[in-house]
């Protein structure tokens, strides 16, 4: 039987073989942990097996959705690969969301079956769906019995590997389904990361891309992943202590909490070989002050859940790059466009679109948004629309401006928030911040910001100390503190929150 690291040198293959592989060589190394349960590449392999068979048995075809509702766990993981290896789609579906979009996401994704903890079952009470629900807790039951096989299937590389849903805040969140061959190709671009002799922490949940991309090629080269089922601080340096961690991924916001411990200096964290970053904006102060206290090398990621371009950053081999997200990674391919689809000339700043070798199979059941997420270049190439308006430097490097629907047009000015922001930021009565329009009839939109307060100055001075610093078109019309700024499972400021709070009279 080949090894794992043979079998990545080819073509195509599938993550459920490359266990089976890992289970051979790496029998009685633990292969997913998450702190209550561990289970070796052996044990994973078998259980694999169990929920294949039982999914075969209870009905679910080939290619159909299985859908997860789950804090991150051992058994979560285990069902989401045991999908795998019957052939169906794992689609885990962020408990964040209402229960009437939880519900609104498992009907969309087709699934038969939904896997639910304790926590999430009492969260859907009253909730109707077509899946039939499955307890987490009551996982042995359910399985089918030990030494079970199910009945192969043949996997190809456009068939679906998974459906994450995107993060909306009003309706269905849209399903991204995403190839066996787009991770295949993610799993084999992945030999220089190490992940065959990683501890892998993950803090984030296992139904964003964010955890995925560290969590599969762990397991795909033979590591050990370890999941928080929630993210605390102290917490994450306590087990990657004790697990000896060597790689992790957290978004910015998880890195700024870590890093403002009064005793993070005290953990022993010199295993630490790969740190990574993505999905929100990673301010230049805070990696220059992981790089400064953290072994290891810290690599920020810019990209897209849908595909498109991806960028890399590696912040410690590119110390004066820190305001950017890195140069394109290879195979990928970026331009920059206009308001009409127009590429822009060079230096100027346009909406990011891209292709490479991470691109979705497209929206589940929305053809409509799918071409509205696709731009066509005059040869007819496809290329994913990021969302995203930025610019790219004298070297290269891309400078994200803001998200393109972010952005504020005021008395026929665009304005973007991150700038504001990055102002903002420096008051030292300011520990959080951030900034969004709203509508104006002097100006059309008009930009509003909010902060977390550090220390005594109150609002009106820090208003009038910024404004002076911002150009007269950029000037705040209002400052409004806040407890703390409402974010998603993966750190990202909810603006439209924050929008409907202010809409609603909340902050005066």
């Amino acid at each position: 039987m080949q090894t794992a690291a043979e079998m990545l040198a080819t073509e195509f293959g599938t993550l459920p073989d490359l266990i089976r592989a890992n289970a051979v060589t790496y029998a009685d190394k633990v292969a997913i942990a998450d702190g209550d349960r561990q289970v070796t590449y052996a044990e994973l392999d078998r259980l694999m097996d169990r929920v294949a068979a039982a999914l075969q048995r209870d009905g679910t075809a080939q290619r159909q959705a299985v859908a997860m509702v789950s804090y991150p766990s051992v058994e979560q993981g285990i069902v989401f690969l045991g999908a795998l290896r019957a052939g169906s789609v794992a689609a885990p579906i962020q408990p964040s969301a209402t229960p009437e979009q939880i519900a609104g996401m498992i009907a969309d994704s087709g699934a038969g079956v939904v896997f639910l903890d304790a926590a999430n079952e009492a969260a859907l009470a009253g909730q109707t769906f077509p899946a039939r629900p499955v307890m987490l807790e009551a996982l042995d039951a359910w399985l089918a019995p030990r030494g079970a096989r199910p009945a192969p299937v043949t996997i190809a590389p456009e068939d679906g590997f998974n459906i994450i849903y995107s993060s909306g805040t009003t309706g269905v969140p849209k399903g991204i389904v995403q190839s066996h061959k787009m991770r295949w190709q993610h799993f084999s671009r992945n030999a220089a990361a190490g992940f065959d002799t990683a501890v892998t922490l993950l803090a984030t949940p296992l139904y964003s891309n964010t955890t995925l991309v560290s969590f599969l090629p762990t397991l795909a080269w033979g590591g050990t992943a370890v999941l928080m089922k929630k993210f605390d601080a102290h917490r994450f340096l306590q087990l990657a202590e004790t697990y000896g961690a060597t790689h992790t991924m957290l978004v910015p916001v998880q890195y700024q909490r870590i890093m403002a411990l009064p005793d993070f200096d005290t953990f022993n964290l010199s295993a630490f070989r790969f740190k990574t970053c993505t999905s929100a904006p990673f301010k230049p102060e805070l990696k220059a002050d992981i790089l400064q206290r953290w072994p290891g090398l810290l690599v920020e990621y810019y990209g897209m859940t849908e595909g498109g371009a991806s960028f890399g950053l590696n912040c410690s081999e590119c110390p004066d790059k820190l305001h950017t997200v890195g140069r394109l990674m290879p195979g990928n391919e970026a331009r920059l466009i206009d308001d009409d689809g127009n590429e822009v000339g060079p230096g100027g700043t346009g909406e990011i679109v891209g292709r490479g070798p991470a691109m979705m199979n497209g929206y589940h059941r929305r053809d409509d948004a799918t071409r509205a997420a696709e731009w066509r270049d005059a040869d007819g190439n496809r290329w994913i629309r990021h969302g995203d308006v930025g610019r790219f430097d004298e070297d290269g490097f891309l400078i994200l401006m803001d998200r393109k629907k972010d952005m504020i047009i005021s008395g026929g000015f665009n304005i973007y928030p991150s700038d504001i922001e990055a102002v903002l930021a420096q008051h030292p009565a300011v520990a959080d911040c951030t900034v969004v329009g709203v509508p104006s009839e002097q100006w059309g939109e008009t930009p509003v910001g909010f902060y977390v307060p550090r220390g005594e100055a109150d609002a009106a001075a820090v208003l009038a100390e910024t404004n002076v610093r911002l150009g007269k078109t950029q000037r705040l019309s209002a400052l409004h503190p806040t407890a703390e700024l409402p974010r998603s499972a993966i750190g990202k400021v909810l603006k439209r929150e924050l929008r409907d709070r202010l809409a609603a009279g909340e902050f005066r």
